[in-house]
């Protein structure tokens, strides 16, 4: 399956995973899907 990552979920995977719910820690770690960001996500992390 292929993922877009939300931008504060792409962060909390970083630098905070314990704020993820256990379906979405096993979903983003399942070998089998794709991850991806957008272009946006910088966007909205930078300063």
């Amino acid at each position: 399956m292929k993922i877009l990552l939300d931008t504060h979920v792409f962060i909390w995977m970083a630098s905070d995973p314990d704020k993820l719910s256990q379906k979405a820690t096993e979903t983003i770690l399942d070998k089998n899907n794709q991850l991806y960001l957008s272009s946006v996500n910088l966007w909205e992390i930078t300063p």
